[in-house]
């Protein structure tokens, strides 16, 4: 009877993995990972199968804590206003590094593969020689040029301390919730209209004729 349970447990349990894994809406998909562990421990302590029991015992707080802050990005976004910093929905989901100063984290043409959010320090955009403080977001229009190509050559001018994102995470952050795509989406324009106000030309006034 207990073979017969720790079975149709295992089964159910592959399966739920099995699923999760074809799933692109990421909080379904930590859902069924979540419960297929349940299952898969349950079979392992069943079957005194120690290496199932202590793998799949130890994916569950890991499926737990990614559960709980894809829901913490659904609600923030549902509940957030139109001038919501588009950083406050993703640095959870962004992995901290530091940064020397003096590094160049990229060079104008390089192939965008992240992007950042700037805790600590001060960033430098090269050509503009601009300087970018603590709390700005830099890197996503690179991420979604047609030849996700670096615009600008991006330094640290001081000892920093960023968070990045990549290209895939931001994918499957808009599989879960099309709607943090619009809001990037302003984040760029209103970045392309700052760039392009910078190479507009300056009216001049025409001197008075005596």
């Amino acid at each position: 009877m207990t073979d017969t349970l720790a079975t149709i447990l295992g089964f159910i349990g592959a399966t739920l993995m099995l699923a999760s894994y074809l799933m692109k809406s990421m909080l379904p998909l930590r859902i069924a990972a979540l419960t297929a562990c349940c299952f898969l421990v349950a079979y392992g302590a069943l079957k005194s199968a120690l290496p199932t029991l202590l793998l799949y015992g130890a994916l569950i707080p890991i499926n737990v804590k990614k559960t709980l802050q894809i829901k913490k990005l659904v609600k923030a976004i549902e509940n957030a206003r139109d001038d919501t910093p588009v950083s406050e929905w993703l640095l959870p989901h962004m992995h901290r590094r530091t940064v020397k100063a003096g590094t160049t984290l990229w060079r104008q043409g390089d192939a965008a593969t992240e992007m950042l959010y700037l805790d600590t320090g001060t960033l430098r955009l090269a050509e503009y020689d601009e300087l970018l403080p603590p709390g700005s977001l830099v890197g996503e229009i690179g991420l979604f040029a047609p030849d996700n190509r670096r615009t600008l050559t991006l330094e640290a001018r001081g000892d920093c301390v960023v968070y990045s994102l990549t290209a895939e995470e931001m994918a499957l952050l808009y599989y879960q919730n099309p709607k943090l795509g619009f809001h990037v989406m302003r984040l760029i324009v209103a970045r392309l209209m700052r760039d392009a106000q910078r190479h507009r030309p300056q009216p001049t006034i025409a001197a008075a004729v005596p």
